[in-house]
């Protein structure tokens, strides 16, 4: 892949990742699959910076440079300072909220209703959790860095 080509991929995925980040309200609670599509988009620009930089970092030009520079601000600024606790506080407050749900629910005479209602708790609650592990990676990997 062409030098040029490979700055054209980094700057779509990188406009990708910015419209992924502005549709977030951090202080909502985010379905896991955008969750997951955010963090893969963050993991994906990381990756190509890795490769892009040494590989270039002589014959970039100066707008090439600033796009990799912004990047990377935008990810240790933006995302690593101020979204990803947000969401990861979201996840821990969803988990709680769930639980305490769950453990309100009157374990004597059930109707089907209420063991429906209780099953879909604990399969978010499933979907919460899994989330949550899959974003604790991405946590061990800023404190590993």
């Amino acid at each position: 892949m062409s030098s040029d080509n490979l700055l054209e991929l980094f700057t779509s995925e990188f406009v990708k990742l910015e419209k992924l980040v502005n549709e977030i309200n951090p202080t909502n609670q985010l379905p896991a699959n955008q969750i997951v599509e955010v963090y893969y988009q963050i993991t994906n620009i990381s990756s190509m910076i890795s490769v892009i930089k040494p590989q270039f970092d002589q014959s970039l030009d100066d707008s090439s440079c600033t796009k990799i520079l912004n990047a990377e601000k935008f990810i240790s600024e933006i995302f690593n300072l101020t979204i990803h606790p947000k969401i990861m506080e979201n996840i821990v407050n969803s988990i709680s909220n769930i639980t305490r749900n769950l453990q309100s629910l009157n374990s004597e005479q059930k109707s089907k209703e209420t063991i429906e209602n209780e099953a879909k708790l604990y399969e978010k609650l499933r979907e919460i959790m899994s989330t949550k592990e899959f974003v604790k990676q991405y946590d061990s990997g800023l404190s590993n860095d």
